[in-house]
């Protein structure tokens, strides 16, 4: 089974979409995340309310009923952004943690870890969010550190009895944990100082180490030269500042038991208080090498005035602030005043009592709420408790038996933090939640823990609708023990504790779908943000371990975080990133999705979004591969119509295809589904989507492109049924495979796509459809890749010389050498490739040469990426060494203008640049075919229909004809260049243009215009310009006149009103018409019926009367 979090860019819904695809069985249930600080948040803001007392005084059943009431109020936006966005998700059939089935579940969990004695409750010091008035989990605190300025201030507290008067220095940059002092801490193993500060006239104890880093402790030279008075008020050099004196040194065990002054006197009588304590976490690096100890505000505090009695369990503890960050109203001088906002008053109180050493500012590493956005601050509250720390081995042995990627993730950043696990407060001073199902007599002794509606129903009398705290919070339990009765805790839990409950909650596990759960049970997978390290991913695991002693999940993907443009986190108040559903609009789901799928994201780094990245993906993938669909609905239609039979992919053995690149795209098919289930078995999802990218590039731009004839029907109708059903069977499989990544488009061309396939066969969704099954390569394919691979590099390095060389590719080239010592890849440029080689470059000869040192020298450079061994002077190195480049060399007796040579470091392209008459007349018929005749005809005319070339000698923009269309006044000579060009190169202009290249007169009269290009071709300098109007056309029917008058008896005004006639009939029906008649056609014109032969009298174009005249 497959389960599914909801939270994160839609990584999960490609491998939940691709493992439907394989068979499995998606759990696809949305899940509402409903209790927690954001809607109390959202709830206070409606409200206007300020503090919790303002809750407590509007009445908690009337806040929580609020924080019900805007739970889903968005949920209809949230459902169409999500369904838009292409997850394939359940909302009907959804669960939120406000339902009491749910609520149920995770009491249950909490009932089995406290039976088994993993619950307690204890006073600890926790971080605190003040903006939300509450605790925080450890993994919580560290989720939004910000660098900040701090007050830095350095207090002196005198030793009680020292003969001179000597003071430690503490240094502390949260003055506001002064009036809470107990004790001081150093470390026994450092040695310390006691010096005199001969300004102020004080005697001080700090590190030796730190004594350098004390204000005024080493004199600095002063920086002026000019001249002063000494002590006697006379002239002379100015006298520098002396420098603190040392008096004694110590080790830090000599001072421990030393008593001071207490700073301030709220808790001047607290017993065993206002000594030094000694401790290995105090260290020298920063600050005095003396910590002042406030156990109420600092965890290391708590601790070792803990274990040296300065507080003892069950004792006094002061922790003067309230879970608001204001201080209570012992501590008299600043009551009512945030913590934060006393530093101020209170480092001047302590500059009054002139026990102010040093103040300045800091800039460190502050943790923040990650709700709020507010200081944190440590402060000792009472809570509930999981015990971790007994379960770190099975944490760490559970983690083994996950699979993650990224890899490191897990055995890194996830091993560390359950390495370093620590007990997790679960509970929450708040409302709006899942109420601890606790229940204790008045002096705390008594404890009952309910598991379910139904054990509290049996407790209490009372028949349980709901479960949130307006509903219990007044339900009793009589003690078993003669206590009275117990009342509930007041507290919620941790919302990550419902978090980490949902593999059994979603499912109302144990009391509903208990055998459904355990057989699903670990999840196969999961999916969320590399933050959830110390969040989801965590709590998951610690409950899953604590409860069956079994990771909850086998596999788990984590991604980076999705951040503006400028690297910032995406904040609504900044507004630094783009509407996401305009982004959807404009561009569409799959281009989004793909473009966030192929990005660091997926390889759990951070991407900085870029819109112009969204459109690069509609440009670059979708509007290629949407073309070479598009280009084969057109020539299926066009075939079906000249054959008058449906299409489908099985009339023809792909197996059996003879065509290079039919075998290729077959092959590079196979290897595409072999690659992909490969990788996305193991959830590679960075490594596949490029894979897929570059494989629709080179369907498009090799197999399509090179194909175009054929699939036009160019070399025949059995060719052009292998090279259309080569090219389906290509565009199903990629659909197929693309599905779970790009929903909506494959879906699109499936639905046209299916009806090529046999019935039985064609599912009703692309999505309904299995992944293709992987096909053990056919004998060759290797080879046929590698050859075809190499064929597109020569291909494009001749590209790169004729760019550099400045010959465009309607110029002819006489030669092209390409030189490689595998000498299979030389035969297959040779032979079966060759004509795609010559066609693309435009070169008359192709000759192969397996020396490269022929036109090349050899060097050798460092490479990583090869694999391999040499040997060299007998020294072995391994390919991961070294990598051997092909420098170019010209050939003896030519020179750099006439030939020129490229390579990728693999082959090497030298192309003869030299151009002679022969070639330029053949330039010239290439560069008489107008731009239109590939760009128009496609776009504008009937998939069934040729389009026909006109061409007339005239001026550019000039409806007449010229006179001089040529230069010099040769404008006969121009019309005879124009149809020597034309008799010479019929065959190449009749190839390019579908038909023959034929005058404008020749353009009947029903035909119309698609496109006019003026054309110029040839040079001004040698003469050989040739200048006409190119006008592409539609078919249009045309008459032999001369044949048609005498069908019509000699009738001269009878054969013109027939050619009217004629000129305006639809050449498919006149087609149509002539085969269902033996070839003739009967017409009755003005009530004289006339008998006309197709072919003889009548033809169905300009280009089909031309091409049987010249046959004739």
């Amino acid at each position: 089974m497959i389960r599914e979090d909801t939270s994160n860019f839609g990584l999960e819904d490609v491998v939940t979409r691709y493992a439907s695809q394989n068979g499995h069985h998606v759990s696809r249930r949305f899940g509402w995340d409903c209790h927690g600080l954001p809607v109390e948040q959202e709830t206070e803001k409606l409200l206007n309310l300020k503090s919790r007392s303002d809750i407590f005084a509007l009445g908690i059943d009337k806040f929580n009923e609020e924080c019900r009431s805007i739970v889903m109020r968005f949920a209809s936006e949230w459902e169409k952004t999500v369904t838009r966005l292409g997850r394939w998700i359940d909302f009907k059939n959804d669960y939120k943690t406000l339902d009491p089935s749910f609520m149920e579940s995770v009491w249950w969990v909490f009932s089995q870890l406290y039976a088994k004695g993993m619950v307690y409750k204890g006073l600890k010091v926790m971080p605190v969010s003040t903006g939300c008035a509450t605790t925080l989990a450890n993994f919580e605190a560290g989720q939004n550190y910000k660098q900040v300025d701090d007050p830095a201030v350095m207090v002196s507290f005198p030793i009680r009895g020292d003969p001179e008067g000597a003071s430690f220095i503490a240094w502390t940059t949260t003055p506001w944990t002064l009036p809470s002092n107990l004790a001081l801490c150093v470390n026994a193993e450092i040695s310390y100082v006691k010096v005199k500060d001969p300004v102020r006239d004080k005697v001080y104890i700090v590190a030796q180490s730190r004594l350098p880093f004390m204000p005024g402790a080493v004199p600095k030279e002063s920086k002026s030269k000019g001249k002063g008075q000494d002590k006697d008020g006379k002239e002379g050099e100015k006298a520098p500042k002396a420098g603190w004196q040392v008096l004694s040194t110590c080790l830090g065990s000599e001072l421990v038991g030393l008593q001071y002054e207490p700073l301030f006197p709220y808790f001047k009588n607290h017993a065993s208080a206002f000594r030094v304590l000694a401790d290995k976490y105090v260290s020298d690096d920063s600050g005095t090498g003396v910590v002042h100890q406030s156990p109420g505000h600092g965890e290391d505090d708590y601790r070792v005035c803990m274990a040296h009695g300065v507080i003892v369990k069950g004792g006094p503890l002061p922790c003067p602030v309230d879970l608001e960050g204001r201080f209570m109203s012992m501590i008299t001088d600043f009551a009512g005043k945030h913590v934060k906002e006393a530093d101020k008053e209170i480092i001047a109180s302590v500059k009054a009592m002139g026990r102010l050493v040093d103040a300045s500012r800091i800039n460190h590493n502050y943790p923040f709420c990650w709700r709020s956005d507010t200081p944190l601050v440590q402060l000792a509250c009472p809570a509930w408790f999981v015990s971790v720390e007994p379960l770190k081995e099975r944490l760490l042995e559970n983690n083994k038996l996950t699979y993650w990627v990224p890899e490191h993730v897990r055995d890194k950043r996830f091993h560390n933090w359950l390495e370093g696990a620590r007990d997790w407060c679960i509970s929450r001073s708040r409302f709006w939640g899942t109420p601890l199902p606790i229940w204790v007599s008045e002096d705390g002794e008594e404890r009952v823990v309910v598991g379910s509606i139904a054990e509290l129903e049996q407790l209490t009398g009372a028949k349980i609708t709901d479960l949130h705290r307006h509903f219990i919070d007044h339900l009793t339990i009589p003690s078993r023990q003669g206590k009275g009765m117990l009342r509930r805790v007041d507290d919620v839990f941790d919302c990550w504790f419902e978090s980490g409950s949902m593999p059994y909650a979603q499912q109302h596990y144990p009391f509903e779908n208990k055998q459904l759960f355990e057989s699903g049970f670990p999840a196969d997978f999961v999916a969320e943000g590399v933050d959830q390290t110390r969040g989801w991913f965590y709590t998951l695991m610690v409950l899953a371990t604590a409860l069956f002693d079994k990771p909850a999940f086998k596999n788990l993907v984590c991604n980076g975080l999705v951040l503006a443009s400028d690297g910032k986190k995406m904040s609504k108040r900044l507004k630094n990133y783009p509407d996401p559903s305009l982004v959807i609009s404009k561009y569409g789901a799959d281009a989004l999705r793909l473009y966030l799928i192929n990005s660091p994201v997926v390889r759990a780094d951070n991407l900085a979004f870029q819109e112009p990245g969204v459109f690069a993906v509609v440009k670059d993938v979708f509007l290629p591969w949407y073309n070479a669909y598009r280009f084969l609905v057109q020539n299926v239609i066009r075939l079906e119509v000249e054959v008058g039979t449906k299409f489908k992919m099985g009339a023809v053995d792909l197996d059996q295809a003879s065509n290079v690149l039919d075998r290729w795209i077959a092959a590079s098919s196979r290897n595409l589904t072999q690659y992909v289930r490969q990788e996305m078995g193991a959830y590679r999802l960075y490594t596949v989507v490029p894979f897929l990218v570059k494989f629709i590039d080179n369907l498009t731009n090799i197999y399509v492109r090179y194909n175009r004839k054929r699939l036009k029907g160019g070399k025949g109708t059995e060719d052009c049924m292998y090279a259309l059903s080569s090219l389906c069977a290509v565009l199903i499989n990629v659909c197929k495979c693309m599905a779970p990544f790009t929903p909506f488009l494959t879906e699109h061309m499936y639905q046209n796509l299916r009806d090529a396939i046999p019935e039985a066969e064609a599912l009703p969704s692309v999505h309904f459809c299995d992944v293709p099954p992987v096909v053990p390569e056919h004998p060759g394919d290797a080879r046929i890749r590698l050859s075809v691979a190499r064929m597109q590099a020569v291909i494009e390095l001749g590209r790169k010389i004729r760019e550099r060389g400045l010959k465009p590719i309607k110029t002819p080239l006489r030669k092209l050498v390409v030189v490689h010592p595998d000498t299979e890849f030389l035969a297959d440029i040779q032979g079966e490739l060759l004509e795609y080689v010559t066609s693309e470059l435009n070169v008359r000869e192709v000759e192969c040469c397996p020396d490269p040192l022929k036109y090349a020298t050899l060097r050798a450079e460092p490479d990583f990426q090869e694999a391999g061994f040499v040997e060299v002077a007998g020294l072995g190195l391994e390919a991961s060494d070294i990598k051997v480049k092909r420098d170019y060399c010209t050939p003896e007796g030519m020179n750099a203008s006439e030939v020129d040579a490229d390579s990728d470091g693999d082959v090497l392209a030298v192309l003869d640049l030299r151009v002679d008459s022969e070639l330029t007349s053949a330039g010239l018929a290439h560069a008489s075919v107008p731009s239109s005749s590939s760009e128009a005809a496609p776009t504008t005319s009937a998939p069934t229909s040729s389009a026909t070339a006109n061409s007339s000698k005239q001026q550019q923009g000039n409806a007449t004809e010229a006179q001089g269309a040529g230069t010099s006044g040769r404008a006969a000579q121009s019309d005879e260049g124009l149809r020597a060009l034309v008799h010479v190169h019929s065959q190449y202009l009749q190839e390019a243009l579908g038909g023959p290249l034929l005058p404008a007169s020749c353009r009947p009269p029903g035909a119309v215009v698609l496109a006019t290009e003026w054309v110029k071709v040839g040079s001004e300098d040698d003469g050989s310009t040739l200048k006409f109007t190119a006008v592409l056309s539609t078919p249009g029917v045309t008459v032999d006149q001369a044949a048609v008058c005498a069908g019509c008896g000699g009738d001269a005004q009878l054969a013109e009103d027939v050619a009217v006639y004629m000129h305006a009939r639809d050449p498919a029906k006149l087609q149509a018409q002539a085969a269902s008649g033996g070839g003739t056609i009967k017409a009755t014109v003005d009530g004289k019926a006339v008998q006309l032969t197709l072919g003889k009298h009548v033809f169905q174009s300009a280009a089909a009367k031309a091409l049987q005249q010249t046959s004739s």
